[in-house]
């Protein structure tokens, strides 16, 4: 498929005509030419990553260097989507010359198009900043996975008045500071439409309803390659765990049984 590379002014055309923006996950150079082939819009390099490639719990454990290391693989597999950038705990939350200081990175070291953020209201200022100096940055509001220590696990939000308020204020604090476009992660779904009916960027939904601007999935849940649990807000449209692993299995025998140049290998 023959396409122009993927602008923040390509995102914002989609949107303006009610396209759907569709984003996945990308780890490394083989599965983000996959998904721009495939037309993916946004390739987001999430710090999801501690899980779906480093076996960690959660995202906290991930560093700065982890992602800058992967974003760098996906830029070099990708030609034509929009890739973002995750970046991962306490690397953007101490100040806004530190966050400034690791956004760069991300742009001048691993040559990502733009650095996603979790945080409403209380980082406003800091997206003002990046986004002042030239940094396109995608915020997250809603469920926000590197606060899992704090909140005690994964949950819906948006279920009382008052945390619906706050997710609306939260959207148009990072839309008036310059944001591009706002994940919205495990937001319940009326509140969901309101806010993207409400805003005038892109709403990229997670667990969030059909009411967004685009979806985002974990590739690894769509492709059925994590196989602990299917995550209720997903679809598993192969089951690539088992084709790898039959694959595994049948190389394991040909070399145990002494076969493998019999079927093909030199």
């Amino acid at each position: 498929m023959n396409r122009k590379k993927i602008t923040v002014r390509t995102l914002k055309e989609l949107y303006k005509n009610n396209e759907q923006i569709v984003c996945l996950t990308s780890y490394d150079a083989q599965m983000a030419q996959f998904a721009d082939e495939a037309g993916v819009h946004l390739i987001l390099v999430g710090d999801s990553l501690g899980m779906t490639v480093l076996g960690h719990e959660n995202t906290v454990p991930v560093t700065l260097e982890n992602m800058l290391h992967h974003t760098a693989a996906v830029c070099r597999g990708n030609k034509t989507a929009f890739v973002v950038g995750d970046m991962p705990f306490l690397t953007y939350q101490a100040s806004i010359t530190q966050a400034m200081n690791n956004a760069a990175r991300y742009l001048q070291e691993a040559g990502a198009d733009a650095v996603k953020v979790e945080g409403g209201v209380n980082m406003a200022e800091t997206i003002s900043s990046l986004t002042s100096a030239g940094v396109p940055v995608m915020a997250h509001i809603g469920l926000l996975p590197q606060l899992v220590l704090q909140e005690g696990g994964y949950r819906k939000y948006g279920k009382t008045t008052e945390e619906a308020e706050q997710l609306k204020k939260d959207a148009l604090a990072v839309q008036e500071a310059g944001a591009f476009a706002v994940v919205m992660e495990g937001v319940v779904e009326h509140v969901a439409k309101e806010i993207t009916e409400m805003l005038s960027i892109p709403t990229i939904g997670i667990a969030a309803g059909p009411d967004c601007s685009g979806q985002v999935q974990v590739v690894n849940d769509i492709l059925g390659l994590f196989t602990s649990f299917i995550p209720k807000h997903t679809k598993r449209y192969v089951d690539a765990a088992s084709v790898l692993k039959r694959g595994i299995k049948s190389y394991v025998a040909d070399i145990s049984n002494g076969t493998f140049f019999e079927n093909g290998g030199e």
